[in-house]
């Protein structure tokens, strides 16, 4: 199996791409750490890889908090003694104007999307290190490269955010090399989540808005991700370093 032997740890994985992609891994024999603000979300994400056969743990974690991110290493070292793959999903948007942007608003937004990453990742790393190495996956979005205003807004707080992962990505693989850690990043595209108001990403006027720009004629879907997600953290792409791939349908192409 792709991941057979390997603990991974998930942020943001008791819904949509997160959940799906613990749900990949553990099918593709990883034992996972499944962690999210929610801890409803976390436990219904463990029952159903263990309803499917596959071994996970719950941890509560609140990315912007390092003592539940240490909380959470902790728990898997206890569990399992090693990390060898880190998935830093966890992300957040609100819906503001430039206008009526707050302060409070660019904060959260950041502490979640670019400083949760960052937190993360200096929490997990050295017990990936010390397991021998592995991979890590952060994630973007198309809306790191381009401002979508299909809605009428732009969202600036959110495009900034979402800007700085592919540099961190960048910036975490040549520092994490010499510990044989390799760190790229997904850049998904519009994608039927509940990130989003479901309604919003597949209602006829955002599927004729999508046509204009979509290559594949179909919006998005977690395992389209988690696919991604996969790939990158395995072996298959042992070469592949410091990258942002994007799975978009051909949105970036136009």
């Amino acid at each position: 199996m792709r991941h057979a032997d390997k603990n991974a740890f998930i942020t943001g994985a008791g819904s949509g791409i997160g959940r799906e992609t613990a749900l990949r891994l553990a099918r593709e024999g990883a034992r996972v750490l499944v962690t999210d603000v929610s801890a409803a979300g976390a436990a219904e994400t463990v029952r159903l890889i263990e309803a499917a056969g596959g071994v996970a743990r719950a941890a509560v974690v609140d990315v912007r908090s390092r003592d539940q991110i240490r909380a959470a290493v902790d728990t898997a070292r206890e569990a399992w003694g090693a990390l060898h793959l880190l998935v830093n999903n966890a992300g957040v948007v609100t819906e503001h104007s430039f206008e009526t942007l707050t302060e409070e608003a660019w904060d959260f937004v950041f502490d979640i999307n670019l400083k949760g990453q960052f937190l993360v990742a200096q929490e997990v790393a050295p017990l990936i290190a010390e397991s021998g190495g592995g991979a890590i996956v952060n994630l973007s979005t198309v809306e790191a490269l381009v401002v979508v205003t299909s809605t009428g807004t732009a969202q600036p707080h959110y495009n900034a955010s979402k800007g700085g992962v592919p540099m961190l990505t960048k910036a975490l693989a040549v520092e994490l090399a010499a510990k044989n850690i390799r760190v790229n990043c997904v850049a998904p595209g519009p994608i039927a989540t509940d990130f989003f108001d479901y309604e919003s990403v597949t209602s006829p006027e955002a599927l004729e808005f999508m046509k204009q720009r979509l290559l594949v004629p179909r919006v998005g879907a977690p395992a389209d991700i988690a696919s991604a997600v996969s790939w990158l953290l395995s072996d298959e792409a042992s070469w592949i370093d410091g990258i942002q791939l994007p799975v978009d349908g051909g949105w970036l192409t136009r």
